[in-house]
C-alpha cells in the first residue's frame, strides 16, 4: 500500500466515514480518468468587480460553474469572509448548489494568520481562526479546507513550526470529519521537498496537499522558481485535491500548453505532461480549473482550460 492509499484508508477509520470519500480513485474503468471542478478564484475579477469584468455575486458561483457543465465547486473564503458562521447565508449557498446539482468540495482559506508563526500564541490563534472554516466546510458538505503553510525562520525551523500548527488544526478537523490540505502557495511551500517534509512531520491522515500546477514561485524578488513537474511529482503522494492553474492559451503551438506571459514570469505548463504525472499516482478525483491569465476574459479562460483538460483526458484515455 502506497502512502496516499494509506492516508485514504485511515481517513475513513479516523473520521468514522462521516463524509463520503471524495473520489480520488476510480471504482470502474467506465468512470472518467478524472473529474473537472471549478476553483472560485478563476472568477476573482468578476467577484471583486475589477478590470471591467461583469460583476458576480458569490451566491451565483454554482450557477456560473454549471453554465460550463461543471458540478464540482471549490470556494474561496475571501468572497464570503464575514459569513463563516452565518447559518442563513451558508444555507442559501447550499440551496444554490443543490439547485444546480453541484458538489461542494473545498474552501480555500486565506487571511487567517500564519499556521507556522514562530510565536506560539499567534500560531495557536491562527489555528483557532481556521476553526470557523472547518465548521463552514461541514455545513456546506466540503471534504477539506485549503490552508497556507506560511512561517518564518530557517528551512528546518519553518518545517517544524508549520507542522506543529497543521497537526493541531488537523486534530480539530478530525473531530468534524474535515481534511486540512496545503497548497504550494509561495515561499517555502512552493518547494516540493520542504512541503513533503512538512507532511511527514505532521503525520496525520487528515493532512494532505493540493498540488497547484503554477504556484512554484519561491521568491518573487529573486524570481526563484521550483521545477513544476518535479514539484507536482513530489506532492502527489499526499494529494487530496489537484489545482489546474492556467494562464494564456494559444500562445504556444501546442494546444495543451498554457503560458504566463507576464514579463517577470514567462512560465509555461504542459497540461498533458503534468496530468500524466497526476494519473501516474493513481489520482482520479477532481481537478480544479484555476484560470489566472490576462489574454482572455475569465469566462473565456475557464472555457479554454476546461477544453484543454477534456482534450488531455481523451488523449490519455486512449
Amino acid at each position: 500500500m502506497n502512502r496516499r492509499s494509506f492516508l485514504k484508508t485511515t481517513a475513513f477509520s479516523v473520521a468514522g466515514a462521516s463524509l463520503p470519500w471524495y473520489g480520488c480513485s476510480r471504482t470502474s474503468s467506465s468512470e472518467p480518468l478524472f473529474k473537472i471542478s471549478l476553483a472560485q478564484w478563476s472568477l476573482h475579477r468578476r467577484l471583486k468587480n475589477q478590470n471591467g469584468e461583469e460583476p458576480l455575486d458569490n451566491l451565483d458561483f454554482a450557477k456560473t460553474a454549471r453554465s460550463f457543465g461543471i458540478e464540482g465547486l471549490e470556494y474561496v473564503n475571501q468572497f464570503f469572509y464575514d459569513k463563516a458562521r452565518d447559518q442563513a447565508y451558508l444555507k442559501e449557498m447550499i440551496a444554490r448548489a443543490d439547485g444546480e446539482g453541484s458538489t461542494s468540495l473545498i474552501i480555500m482559506v486565506d487571511r487567517e494568520g500564519q499556521i507556522g508563526d514562530p510565536d506560539e500564541a499567534k500560531r495557536a490563534e491562527t489555528v483557532e481562526n481556521h476553526v470557523k472554516w472547518l465548521e463552514a466546510a461541514v455545513t456546506l458538505g466540503c471534504h477539506s479546507i485549503r490552508v497556507n503553510a506560511a512561517s518564518k525562520g530557517t528551512f528546518e525551523e519553518q518545517q517544524k513550526l508549520a507542522a506543529d500548527g497543521l497537526r493541531k488544526l488537523c486534530e480539530k478537523g478530525d473531530e468534524m470529519g474535515i481534511n486540512v490540505i496545503v497548497e504550494n502557495h509561495g515561499g517555502l511551500s512552493s518547494n516540493g521537498k520542504w512541503l513533503t517534509g512538512v507532511m511527514d512531520l505532521v503525520d496525520h491522515p487528515r493532512c494532505g496537499t493540493l498540488p497547484d500546477f503554477g504556484n512554484f514561485l519561491i521568491d518573487r524578488n529573486k524570481i526563484e522558481w521550483y521545477d513544476i513537474y518535479q514539484g507536482v511529482e513530489e506532492l502527489m503522494p499526499y494529494a487530496k485535491a489537484v489545482s489546474a492553474k492556467s494562464y494564456d492559451w494559444g500562445v504556444s503551438s501546442d494546444p495543451n500548453v498554457t503560458i504566463d506571459t507576464r514579463p517577470d514570469r514567462k512560465s509555461e505548463i504542459d497540461f498533458k505532461r503534468v496530468m500524466q504525472i497526476v494519473l501516474d499516482h493513481d489520482y482520479h478525483g477532481y481537478v480544479g480549473i484555476e484560470y489566472e491569465g490576462s489574454k482572455h476574459s475569465e469566462m473565456e479562460g475557464i472555457a479554454l482550460t476546461k477544453a484543454a483538460l477534456e482534450r488531455v483526458r481523451e488523449e490519455l484515455s486512449s
